[in-house]
């Protein structure tokens, strides 16, 4: 299948791996069809299928794409298969036609191709932010194929603060001249994300940015935010329910200094679901970036013990 087309004729460098090669799948929403990018990290180990530990599924933030967990991928595929979906609007995926379906049900109708298209029976997710919201609703939908869930840094509640501070920046489409601006410019937006070292903010600003006859532009759609700005701000969005039904082992990443996933919140989703596990990161904020061995090992750890079986 060829590398899906931008409706801005940008073009991002499409990085070839044989450990994880790009592939794509085709999905629906209102206006049509689309094509969703994603990177198969096909296990390192020369084990039998049926020998390799649950696939995984890594679910990225709202203007992030799936290489932010190239880090985490490269060492959770030493025993299973990873799969790192670009969501839709973002990435190497297609742009929709219609603003109105970037929101949450499409996100997850999207990863639900993938996993099939993946011949994925059951899987684990770990989703950083907007991909932790989207694995709550699938871990608590009913008939649920996750197996285990990771989140990281965010709550089925939102505060009205880390919203206003998101919308400040959110869908502002700035052309950049240089991958040099694009790096200043993620450096103060995405200050928070940390652990952080110059190399990795240097990879993070090649793999945001698409390249276009002036410069280089975000990569991701600016009518995503739409959807953002006009529900979003303008409601108690909260996922609770979804949270409450959640039967899955669950474990919880906070950054010590995040605004979207407060203590009193933590405090909360404890309470709500006894069975979920919690790891602070001291120093940081929204989000534990998930590159270093610090943040890694302890995913890796949790997803590998035996947990007991809860009863019906």
């Amino acid at each position: 299948m060829s590398t899906p087309i931008h409706s801005n004729s940008s073009r991002l460098l499409l990085e070839e791996s044989e450990v994880a090669p790009y592939r794509f799948a085709d999905s629906i929403s209102s206006k049509g069809f689309h094509t969703l990018a994603y990177r198969d990290w096909s296990c390192q180990q020369d084990i039998p299928e049926s020998e390799q530990k649950t696939p995984v599924i890594c679910l990225h933030g709202l203007t992030r794409n799936g290489r932010d967990f190239d880090d985490l991928a490269k060492h959770l595929s030493q025993n299973r298969r990873v799969i790192c979906p670009d969501t839709v609007g973002r990435g190497h995926s297609d742009w929709l036609r219609s603003p109105d379906d970037y929101d949450l049900s499409q996100y997850n109708l999207d990863t639900t191709v993938i996993a099939a298209a993946s011949n994925l029976q059951h899987f684990d997710i770990v989703g950083t932010s907007l991909g932790g919201l989207m694995g709550m609703i699938l871990a608590g939908m009913d008939r649920s194929k996750i197996r285990r869930l990771v989140i990281n840094d965010i709550a089925p509640e939102i505060p009205m603060n880390a919203l206003q501070r998101l919308s400040q920046y959110l869908g502002e489409n700035p052309l950049f001249k240089t991958l040099e601006d694009v790096e200043a410019y993620m450096r103060d937006k995405y200050a928070p994300i940390q652990p952080m070292k110059s190399n990795q903010w240097k990879k993070m600003a090649k793999h945001g940015v698409m390249q276009t006859e002036d410069g280089y532009r975000l990569a991701y759609d600016p009518l995503i935010t739409e959807n953002y700005r006009r529900y979003w701000l303008l409601m108690y969005f909260n996922l609770w329910d979804y949270w409450k039904s959640i039967y899955c082992p669950v474990l919880v990443l906070r950054g010590t200094e995040s605004d979207f996933l407060t203590e009193q919140l933590m405090q909360r989703m404890q309470g709500e679901l006894p069975h979920s596990e919690y790891i602070e990161f001291s120093g940081v904020g929204h989000t534990p970036s998930l590159n270093c061995k610090e943040q890694i090992q302890p995913i890796i750890d949790w997803l590998d013990k035996d947990i007991a079986p809860r009863n019906e």
